[in-house]
């Protein structure tokens, strides 16, 4: 199951990543927001954030205006790692180094050509594993501060 949420700014592409998953034959729920009327972002990163902290969602895809908001708001949470990305190559690399399982968009600074490439990369690379792995178990641990 993936997760996916926007804002305002964000709309029209989490709609066209609506119909992507479709096409990749993959589950998705859509927490919103359902328009281009203004609303606040945090709103829907919270709510994408929970669903995969919780387990309830594998993958998480949240769009704003930057992607910035989305995944401050999104790393607030525990058990999830969001990542703001602007190519295939982070997108990948986020998956594959970093574990990350929210991906975060900016519907104004990536055309939706690049986008959809941007969300297949991220919903099918894979965790590496390895010395990335004892970089993750760090991440939720204040020991290490």
């Amino acid at each position: 199951m993936i997760a996916i949420g926007a804002d305002h700014a964000g709309y029209e592409i989490k709609e066209k990543i609506k119909t992507l998953l479709k096409t990749m034959g993959l589950e998705f729920q859509d927490f919103g927001t359902n328009s281009t009327e203004s609303t606040d972002y945090p709103d829907y990163a919270h709510l994408v954030a929970q669903s995969v902290g919780a387990g309830k969602s594998e993958y998480g895809i949240l769009v704003c205006g930057t992607g910035i908001g989305m995944s401050i708001v999104a790393n607030k949470h525990n058990g999830v790692r969001a990542s703001n990305v602007e190519s295939v190559d982070a997108a990948r690399l986020a998956r594959e180094h970093n574990d990350a399982n929210v991906l975060a968009l900016g519907a104004r600074l990536t055309p939706w050509e690049k986008a959809q490439e941007i969300v297949k990369t991220f919903l099918t690379a894979r965790f590496e594993g390895g010395r990335h792995q004892r970089r993750i178990d760090k991440i939720h641990t204040l020991t290490n501060l």
